[in-house]
């Protein structure tokens, strides 16, 4: 006789279906996908990259804010991250995504742009922006964030556009694309 569970999973139910088969195992017969798209989470160590900690919690929470299909996260001392942070004395520069878990690229946030009148937090989530597998738009108005520099010294907008968050949205769209392999190698310099 087949067990039945009923799973609620955001607005849609999801029916599993298992089947006794010899004396004490079970296997998954059939399961609809849900309604609802997975998060992908990506967990960022910025453990070097002091003097920039609260740029990057700005950031990071502009990004939070402004995508629903992937979060940022701090990651554990000591764990793993695919993102990792750290404080260099030349430009802002970093590896394009869009990084998928298990896998790693690296955000150099460089006290060059600061020296120049840059807003750190404008750099940090210009940065992110560019490890979600947002290229530069250069030159570009301040309410680009990924206009970077191009903007200028009074620009302090870290928050994406629409344009910027559909694409976000787009590389991060189901939980297939999440376990595809890519391994981009393109670094992102941000001088001007």
């Amino acid at each position: 006789m087949p067990l039945v569970t009923w799973i609620k999973a955001g607005t849609s139910t999801t029916a599993l279906v298992l089947a006794m088969a010899g004396t004490a195992s079970a296997a998954p017969v059939a399961q609809q996908p849900t309604a609802q798209a997975a998060v992908v989470t990506l967990r960022y160590d910025d453990s070097r990259a002091a003097g920039w900690e609260a740029a990057i919690a700005a950031g990071v929470a502009s990004w939070n804010a402004s995508v629903t299909n992937v979060r940022l996260v701090e990651a554990a001392p000591g764990g793993g991250a695919e993102i990792v942070i750290v404080a260099t004395s030349g430009w802002p520069q970093a590896t394009l995504g869009p990084v998928r878990p298990g896998r790693q690229v690296r955000v150099e946030l460089g006290s060059q742009a600061v020296n120049d009148g840059y807003d750190k937090t404008r750099i940090a989530a210009h940065e992110l922006g560019h490890s979600l597998g947002l290229p530069d738009t250069k030159p570009g108005p301040c309410s680009q964030l990924m206009s970077g520099s191009s903007a200028g010294t009074a620009c302090t907008n870290a928050a994406p556009n629409a344009t910027e968050r559909s694409r976000v949205q787009s590389h991060y769209a189901s939980a297939l694309a999440a376990t595809v392999v890519t391994d981009s190698r393109t670094l992102m310099v941000d001088a001007p």
